[in-house]
């Protein structure tokens, strides 16, 4: 499984104020979108969202999110290492994501981005 990048998972009470401040630390611009009524920001590493609190409590549970070349092979090899997939692999606008709890009980998501 190749791993191309980490983002950084970032409750944040209102998106519009927050991202002037990591658009400025990043040197970005922020990328929006909107999923199951949260919004989201990315900020070169750092993954920004607001929404509602029952939402984002259960996004507060993802330790990070791990961008990988191919959803389906980090599917085999996280099952194959003894990880429990939670959800997914699904379809999103961007790609493919996936969450998974890893033996020691931390929670990822891993995505993936077609073109």
């Amino acid at each position: 499984m190749e791993i191309l990048g980490a983002s950084l998972r970032i409750c944040v009470d209102d998106l519009d104020t927050a991202i002037p401040f990591y658009e400025r630390l990043a040197g970005g611009r922020a990328m929006r979108s909107e999923r199951g009524g949260v919004q989201v920001a990315a900020v070169g590493s750092f993954l920004l969202m607001s929404g509602p609190e029952a939402e984002l409590e259960l996004l507060r549970k993802v330790t990070a999110t791990i961008a990988v070349k191919d959803v389906d092979e980090a599917h085999r090899l996280l099952t194959d290492l003894g990880a429990h997939v939670l959800a997914g692999p699904v379809p999103t606008p961007a790609g493919r994501t996936l969450l998974a709890m890893h033996p020691d009980g931390s929670v990822f998501e891993y995505v993936d981005h077609r073109s």
